[in-house]
């Protein structure tokens, strides 16, 4: 009996020390998830047009100075990278250094976005009496990426996308009263900004009301199934002909099971707040009401809860994502 129970102990802690050498290597690589997304009316000049999603970083390192990850994203042909939030670890941390070494490598900055998440700083600070941009932001488009306010249009082959900020692109007014359906998360470090510099942003977003174009909407959040369908009927909001909808934030769950998927993720729209969440809603490709929307799982972990900062059967992933044509007889 004793032996039987020696070698099972014996399994047991080699099971482990395989897994836990897994999981470390399972962290440290760079996975590139390709998606096609298919669009009613794409113009024929916007066929094949490449998206390159990069989310999540929280201050995660790969090689040095980040040689994987620029090595990786440079071996790949896009027409626009976009950077969807949470870069840092929190906002209040200034080690600034793994996302500005990544965004110093990068070669192609053409068309480079970045929309703040909850865990990067303050996009404004207020100094003097009035509002300017914090360093982190300086740094990040004297390295040349732009921070996504509004609006950035592109041409390509005399066809138009417009990617557009999208919780400022679903407001009627910079005074609109929020709800948990209207605005479920607390925006401050991202909307640091006064009600003069907001009203600027809101015009310059209405370019898409009067030209046509693909809109692509970039979000640090995920916009569940309930905030749509609240967001279509609220009178204080806008809610456009989206052609999709981009977001990171859920990190897959971070901690997956296989045969299982997620055992939670931060939605407070949710059933149980997120906890057992609906598996086809956590990453990847969706659509709801005709809005089709994609989730990355991003490349780094949360430290919400401080032994579990790391990702378990969940690998680094950064995302291509190819606009196609839809055919009209496809339901």
């Amino acid at each position: 009996m004793r032996v039987l129970l020696k070698r099972g102990i014996a399994v047991s802690l080699l099971m482990i020390l395989i897994l836990t050498i897994y999981t470390i290597w399972d962290n440290n690589r760079v996975t590139v998830a390709e998606q096609e997304i298919f669009i009613e009316n794409l113009p024929e000049g916007l066929e094949g047009y490449t998206i390159l999603q990069v989310t999540d970083l929280h201050e995660k390192v790969f090689g040095k100075n980040q040689e994987k990850l620029i090595n990786i994203i440079n071996s790949i042909h896009y027409d626009t990278i976009v950077l969807t939030g949470d870069m840092m670890e929190s906002p209040q941390s200034t080690n600034y250094q793994p996302y500005y070494s990544l965004i110093e490598g990068i070669q192609n900055k053409q068309n480079a976005l970045f929309v703040p998440g909850n865990a990067d700083p303050a996009v404004y600070k207020l100094r003097n009496h009035h509002y300017e941009k914090n360093n982190y932001i300086i740094g990040m488009e004297k390295r040349g990426v732009k921070l996504l306010e509004s609006i950035h249009t592109v041409k390509k082959n005399d066809s138009i996308i417009h990617f557009v900020n999208f919780e400022l692109s679903i407001k009627k007014n910079s005074r609109r009263k929020e709800n948990k359906y209207s605005s479920p998360y607390a925006y401050e470090n991202s909307e640091n900004v006064n009600v003069e510099k907001q009203k600027q942003l809101m015009q310059e977003i209405k370019v898409v009301n009067h030209t046509k174009g693909i809109i692509i909407a970039l979000n640090h959040y995920p916009v569940p199934d309930q905030r749509i369908d609240y967001l279509k009927k609220d009178k204080q909001t806008v809610f456009r002909d989206y052609d999709l909808l981009i977001g990171g934030h859920y990190h897959g769950g971070q901690i997956r099971l296989p045969f299982f998927g997620a055992l939670y993720v931060p939605e407070p729209l949710f059933q149980r707040k997120g906890l057992f969440p609906p598996q086809d809603r956590v990453k990847g490709l969706w659509e709801h009401r005709g809005i089709e929307q994609y989730v990355s799982t991003g490349l780094g972990s949360s430290n919400a809860i401080t032994f579990l900062n790391f990702r378990f059967f969940n690998p680094p992933e950064i995302n291509v994502l190819t606009l196609k044509r839809k055919n009209k007889n496809w339901k």
